[in-house]
């Protein structure tokens, strides 16, 4: 916690808008590369990593596409795209690579502190749920990442694996599951804010709380004028700086209308929030050890796709159950109900009306979800644990997502499930959009926006060098590569405390 009022910089070389994961990720890749380097961060609330950062809001904790089914659609013509699955999968692996060389320079804690290992399951029922999860299986053997994967129909198997979602189901029901034992759970909140501590040690970094972003606006010399306000005096300010990371979350949109360049034009923003079930009954907390992910329903959200799922959260076990969507016009959970009417403008009207259009099952299925009454979250609730009451839950606010919504010449406008980074043409601005699969992919994103951003820089072998000492497998494909995979895992696992004992 800090009072916020810290004195302002009046220039410095790089201002980060927003103390989330990737603010956090790029400033330390920054200061890692060029020690020299001056550093300005702004963020709103009195603490880091307290939006969706936050393990409570976060709604996919360590994302490696080992379990989460919207990551492996099937094609009209039944085969499995496992392409997005093989992506992120990889971008997991360079954040455990990140973290690992964080944990040996004694920049993080006890890795204990922000990630758990727990294994990841996929479930299903139903016939055409089972040939889709036999499918799917049969094309993530041909990678590499998910060599490790186990297959079974075998119903005394998952009930070993997860107990209480085989406890009291239909005998009768066909059944499927998929586990990775080598998945982890990963407490965002607690590593963004460990990230935040280093930072704040380092010369040349001053990191403000309670203070707002508003503006930016071009100096005229290549560089950008932040204009930022506090929220404990009222007092407006200005600071210089080179280049601007807007990583404000759902805040992101609005800043980025703000700046003046050309690849801001077209982009809108969906709000989608979310709701869990906690789990108060400590025996089906101790039953319980998986992420056990399910099939989403039609129209839903990829933030959406049920889960029971097991988290360690300050250093104590606990079991969620959701996302349930809600709906709601704050870009933020801690923003304004007029943060949809007012990111609305003439250049992403249109592709805006036409992403609404072409979504209808999403606009059903959100006021379908917000008319839920308890006993109806309790009876989705049982489709995955069939034996529980209603007094062993609480319902618990999670965080708020801005799907991105962008211009398409064909369709006018899409909505994106996904993350989408914008960076000027000339490297100045860089602003992260979108939501899942988001925090864990943070170093791999960061990653790819250096070269953007800092050209010449990034081209020198110093900075080549320092990159593939935080992160071994830079510039190389572990998809491709079984046996650098398999080190980069060994390494990780035993940095990070995760190997099998």
């Amino acid at each position: 916690m800090s009072t916020g009022i810290r004195p302002l910089v009046k220039e410095t070389d790089v201002v980060l808008m927003g103390a989330g994961i990737m603010s956090a990720t790029l400033g330390i890749l920054l200061k890692e590369l060029n020690p020299d380097i001056t550093i300005q961060i702004f963020e709103r609330l009195d603490a880091a990593g307290m939006e969706s950062s936050d393990a409570w809001n976060n709604a996919g904790t360590g994302h490696s596409a080992f379990c989460e089914l919207n990551y492996t659609p099937q094609k009209p013509d039944g085969s499995i795209d496992i392409s997005k699955a093989v992506k992120i999968a990889e971008s997991f692996e360079a954040s455990r690579e990140f973290w690992s060389y964080l944990v040996q320079k004694n920049y993080l804690p006890n890795p204990s502190e922000f990630i758990s290992p727990i294994p990841h399951m996929s479930l299903v029922w139903g016939d055409d749920n089972v040939n889709y999860l036999r499918k799917r299986y049969a094309a993530m053997q041909a990678s590499p990442l998910f060599k490790d994967m186990i297959y079974t129909e075998d119903r005394e198997l998952i009930t070993q694996w997860a107990p209480i979602v085989m406890k009291g189901r239909d005998a009768n029901q066909p059944v499927a599951a998929t586990r990775m034992d080598i998945g982890t759970d990963v407490n965002f909140g607690a590593l963004t804010r460990s990230l935040f501590n280093q930072l704040n040690k380092m010369q040349g970094v001053t990191l403000h709380y309670n203070i707002e972003a508003l503006d930016l606006d071009p100096d005229g010399k290549g560089g950008w004028d932040v204009f930022v306000k506090s929220l404990l005096t009222g007092e407006k300010s200005k600071v210089n700086t080179k280049f601007v990371f807007i990583g404000a979350g759902g805040a992101t949109l609005h800043l980025l209308k703000r700046a003046e360049i050309e690849e801001r034009k077209g982009y809108g923003g969906f709000p989608v929030s979310g709701l869990w079930l906690k789990c108060l009954n400590e025996e089906l907390i101790k039953q319980h050890h998986a992420k056990v992910y399910g099939k989403a329903t039609v129209g839903s959200p990829p933030m959406s796709v049920p889960h029971v799922d097991t988290r360690i959260i300050d250093g104590k076990k606990e079991l969620l159950f959701g996302p349930f969507a809600g709906f709601s016009t704050k870009f933020l959970k801690n923003g304004s109900l007029m943060d949809l009417p007012k990111s609305i403008r003439l250049d992403n009207a249109i592709p805006m009306i036409f992403a609404g259009m072409k979504n209808m099952p999403l606009t059903k299925y959100l006021i379908e979800q917000v008319r839920q009454t308890p006993e109806q979250r309790l009876a989705a609730l049982e489709e995955y644990v069939p034996v529980t009451k209603l007094e062993d839950w609480e319902l618990k606010e999670a965080g708020q997502r801005v799907q991105v919504i962008k211009k398409d010449k064909k369709e006018g406008g899409i909505l994106e499930f996904g993350t989408e980074v914008v960076v000027s043409q000339d490297g100045t601005v860089a602003a992260l959009l979108g939501a899942s699969p988001g925090a864990s992919t943070a170093a791999a994103v960061m990653l790819g926006i250096l070269p953007k951003c800092f050209k010449k820089l990034s081209q020198a072998q110093s900075w080549q060098d320092k990159l593939k000492e935080m992160v071994p497998s830079f510039g190389q494909s572990l998809s491709q590569n079984e046996k650098l995979l398999k080190e980069s895992r060994q390494r990780t696992a035993s940095i990070l405390g995760l190997a099998k004992k």
